[in-house]
């Protein structure tokens, strides 16, 4: 199913209304030496919502908005951490 998401670049936040709940993903931006890590905070979705990919397409947005940034990507967040593990061709963004 595709979902309308919107960054929010001033909030740090990827987001995406579905039945009049919010769902949203949650970033820093760092500066480091070799350029810029997102580091993926916090993925939410709220019960009713579970089960139907928003998570998945909001983390999937994320990485490919940092891929076409250059930032590398540190998740902290369990849920994309193991996004990114099922999706080798994401493991590249990694931040090590």
């Amino acid at each position: 199913m595709n979902y309308e998401i919107k960054h929010q670049p001033n909030e740090r936040r990827f987001s995406t209304a579905v039945e009049l709940e919010l769902s949203v993903l949650d970033y820093t931006l760092s500066p480091t030496p070799s350029g810029e890590v997102m580091t993926i905070t916090h993925t939410g979705v709220p019960q009713p919502l579970e089960g139907r990919g928003i998570a998945s397409a909001l983390v999937k947005t994320a990485l490919d908005h940092a891929r076409a940034q250059h930032w590398k990507v540190r998740p902290a967040c369990s849920y994309a951490d193991a996004w990114m593990r099922r999706h080798p061709e994401y493991e590249d963004l990694r931040a090590g």
